[in-house]
């Protein structure tokens, strides 16, 4: 990083670490984007015409103020810790909506919080179709997501933090609580797994899903 860029990072985290809630509205506003990202990938398809992605980041900020004084004990970077507030605010949204609902969803393949393989599953399956006809290829998306399922839970969130959400592989490595070598070789290691699994289904026989983005620099 840019030490440019680095310097009035480290000293608005500093701030945050005390309780400085401008510090606090000025790193949010810069992770902005970013988050948007994350709710755009963890987002139960089911429910996007219901939950309101702008609402997500508004209602995370009100966490973060709520918990300001938890970033002072959180050992990684201010976008990683307002992410994995931005990823619990869209679980609870997501579990309240299904709550809501007064009818059975039987087999359907997502659940209320969408584990990570059905993610990854819905979003590779997009690239290829189009979101309403994804929706109705329940089948496709319950095989692949039950393939993507087999991997290690670890590798798959990888995937998704990297190939999807555009973590750096240091951010990564934060979320997941392992150092940055760890980090890149299970991302490597995991993309391959991912190219094989696409290989086995027709509907990826014209695409590369399996190394497509890298997922940022690895700074």
């Amino acid at each position: 990083m840019d030490e440019s860029i680095s310097t009035p990072l480290v000293a608005l985290e500093d701030r945050l670490r005390q309780g400085d809630e401008q510090a606090l509205a000025e790193l949010f506003a810069n992770c902005r984007e970013r988050l948007l990202r994350i709710i755009y990938f963890r987002l139960d398809p089911r429910l996007q015409t219901r939950i309101d992605a702008d609402d997500v980041v508004q209602d995370t900020y009100v966490e973060a103020r709520k918990r300001i004084h938890h970033f002072n004990r959180f050992t990684g970077s201010s976008f990683v810790w307002f992410a994995v507030l931005v990823k619990q605010t869209l679980i609870d949204l997501q579990r309240f909506h299904f709550a809501a609902e007064k009818r059975d969803i039987g087999k359907e393949f997502l659940i209320s919080d969408m584990a990570t393989s059905m993610n990854l599953a819905y979003h590779l399956v997009a690239q290829v179709s189009s979101p309403s006809r994804t929706i109705m290829q329940m089948d496709i998306l319950a095989n692949v997501g039950n393939a993507i399922a087999s991997m290690d839970e670890t590798d798959q969130e990888i995937l998704a933090l990297r190939h999807f959400e555009e973590f750096s592989n240091k951010e990564a490595a934060e979320a997941l609580q392992i150092n940055q070598k760890a980090a890149s070789i299970r991302y490597v290691r995991a993309l391959q797994r991912l190219k094989e699994i696409t290989q086995q289904f027709s509907i990826f026989e014209n695409g590369d899903n399996g190394g497509g983005n890298s997922g940022g620099n690895d700074g």
